[in-house]
């Protein structure tokens, strides 16, 4: 089987349908199997105190990053998709000939979506420990892939366990943005294995710096998923424009997955010897930028529920609570 393609939209459209139809087609001429969006809701960021100001102990370290609650929203519903623009892009991939997907972020916005003909679903690396979450994925979708970058090992475990006997893939994935190359610890990718055949790699690498090297290693290190942000507009113009590649880098991409392994790390070898110094681990703490990340991207939506937060990883029985 050739290696899939995931073009990540995400919120790179600027929330122009125009501009999303233009990522759509050009994606799939460039040669992506999958094209993406990301199922954020404004109305569903979380207030959280800790985050207004951001944290520091006495010496100084940074215990919780600054990422206020209202500007956050502010950015955000300048982004977002309706509904029938949700239904629609399903229509438009389908017209274009790839896979619809979406990262689903909270569980309400999975009951709105599960019926709009995703083909399948994203799990963002956040919430591969929201076993709630992942569980009411399991009852719609059969085609799950779940990012892992910010997850320990016994909670991969716990989540393959969740998801047996379904077709899940993990991606590894680094939570720095960007990743540097000798952090990426594509090594990772052989304890994924343990748990599912299909084991794939996010890359949050820079382009402009790193050319397309980590994908391209990943790809000759057997991975059978790769996921990259993807634009049509420039570096600048967007907020994941510096860690997203365009029509042209996508298609290389796909030129490189269609050959034969051997024949890409031959390539590899080649053309970046020091092509190992992205291996790093295959387990290793996370660091303290990662962990301050898994603080605060854990929990920064939530599903509004009776009158309260519900959270991905919290055992609540929606319908209920919305009658209480």
């Amino acid at each position: 089987m050739k290696p899939i393609l995931i073009a990540e939209c995400c919120q790179n459209h600027n929330g122009s349908k125009e501009t999303l139809k233009r990522m759509i087609h050009a994606a799939a001429e460039s040669g992506a199997d999958y094209v993406k969006i990301q199922t954020i809701r404004s109305r569903e960021v979380t207030f959280r105190q800790r985050f207004e100001e951001g944290v520091k102990d006495a010496s100084g370290k940074q215990l919780a990053i600054k990422r206020p609650y209202q500007p956050e929203v502010d950015r955000l519903s300048k982004l977002d998709l309706s509904l029938d623009d949700e239904a629609w892009f399903v229509l438009e991939c389908q017209r274009a000939g790839v896979v619809p997907m979406t990262t689903v972020f909270t569980r309400s916005g999975l009951r709105e979506v599960r019926d709009m003909g995703f083909e399948a679903v994203k799990v963002a690396s956040y919430d591969c420990r929201s076993y709630p979450l992942l569980r009411e994925l399991a009852q719609y979708w059969s085609d799950i892939v779940v990012s892992t970058g910010a997850t320990y090992d016994a909670e991969i475990e716990r989540a393959a366990e969740v998801l047996k006997g379904k077709d899940f893939a993990f991606l590894h994935c680094v939570t720095l943005y960007p990743t540097p190359m000798d952090q990426l610890h594509l090594r990772r990718m052989g304890f994924l294995r343990r748990f599912t055949a299909k084991v794939g790699f996010s890359d949050h690498t820079a382009p402009a710096s790193t050319g397309l090297w980590a994908t391209k290693i990943a790809l000759a290190l057997g991975a059978t998923h790769v996921e990259r942000h993807f634009t049509v507009l420039g570096p600048a113009e967007t907020r994941d424009g510096p860690v997203s590649i365009t029509p042209a880098q996508l298609r290389e991409l796909r030129q490189f997955a269609d050959l034969p392994r051997t024949a890409r790390m031959a390539l590899v070898q080649k053309e970046y010897p020091e092509w190992e110094k992205s291996l790093g681990q295959a387990f290793r703490p996370l660091s303290d930028v990662e962990l301050l990340n898994r603080d605060y991207y854990a929990g920064r939506f939530a599903a509004k529920v009776g009158g309260r937060d519900v959270f991905n990883w919290e055992d609540v029985d929606l319908d209920v609570t919305s009658r209480s």
